[in-house]
């Protein structure tokens, strides 16, 4: 039986709390990349990341699943959402070095509209012409951000579209894991085979950090990236999710806020507009999906 107060006006209002909580956690984890990307190599930092990650989530949730923790039905689509999750977390690693950190989470709003358009194209999802001309305008807007032209332009600057393209086939995957898997589960695997992974290469990528501070702020990467991840989990349980995907945008604001604060970084005027495009077609694609 359902129960009546899933989707009570306090449960809603306690999801949004917590989904802005989690955006608020994946900004921060995009402006600490950033800071520490110049000094500390891309697979030092994402194992460092998946480290805590899976130190975290194995304390978490052991003490109270034990072994059920590890039982899962699809041990290779696991592997499959863990490969794209690795893959995400290094391509953003790269970008975050050449994007501000505000233009790159704008740019990473087209995830939803990438969503729709992979799964058009793979799965042969109806899309209507609006939702066709929404995730063009999208792009557009992506566009008007980079400004692929000038001599300040190189081809690092169009990793955010690659990693677009790599978060909508995640989310797509993880989609349909949700319905016989545990989340709990997908966490823990998806944090122990990026953990493996790196482990593997760390010898080829390892490099001496004398400034402890460098070894604390890349251990926050696994912080905010597991508390994130945690906190969004739990926003989708208390809420529907055609009410929380417009609160998504105010990791927009967290993350221009922190790359003003941080690097003193303020937005152009065409950066504000293609902002505001991207924001505008994510937000009518979202209502065109609640109907």
């Amino acid at each position: 039986m359902t129960n009546p107060d899933t989707h009570s006006p306090k449960r809603t209002a306690l999801g949004i709390a917590l989904l802005v909580c989690a955006t608020l956690c994946f900004a921060l984890l995009d402006t600490t990349s950033q800071y520490v990307g110049p000094a500390v190599p891309v697979v030092m930092a994402v194992w460092l990341r998946y480290l805590t990650q899976t130190l975290m989530t194995t304390a978490l949730l052991w003490p109270q699943r034990g072994r059920t923790l590890l039982h899962t039905r699809a041990p290779g689509w696991q592997f499959g959402r863990g490969v794209l999750m690795l893959g995400s977390s290094v391509v953003a690693y790269l970008a975050l070095r050449h994007v501000p950190v505000g233009e790159f989470t704008a740019i990473m709003m087209l995830v939803p509209l990438a969503v729709t358009l992979l799964a058009a194209l793979m799965l042969r999802e109806p899309v209507s012409a609006l939702t066709w001309a929404l995730v063009i305008g999208g792009l557009a807007g992506a566009m008007v951000v980079i400004r692929p032209k000038g001599s300040d332009f190189h081809g690092a600057m169009l990793l955010p579209l690659l990693l677009v393209l790599v978060n909508a086939a995640y989310q797509i995957l993880t989609s349909r894991m949700v319905r016989t898997e545990d989340p709990g589960t997908m966490h823990f695997y998806t944090g122990l085979l990026g953990l493996a992974c790196c482990s593997l290469l760390l010898p080829w990528g390892w490099a001496p950090m004398a400034d402890w501070t460098l070894w604390a702020l890349a251990g926050l990467l696994g912080v905010f990236g597991s508390v994130g991840h945690y906190l969004l989990i739990q926003a989708y349980h208390h809420a529907p999710a055609s009410r929380l995907t417009p609160y998504l945008y105010a990791q927009i604001a967290f993350a221009t806020l922190a790359g003003w604060v941080v690097f003193g970084y303020a937005p152009d005027v065409w950066t504000v507009v293609g902002i505001a495009l991207i924001a505008l077609c994510g937000w009518l694609g979202v209502r065109l999906r609640r109907g």
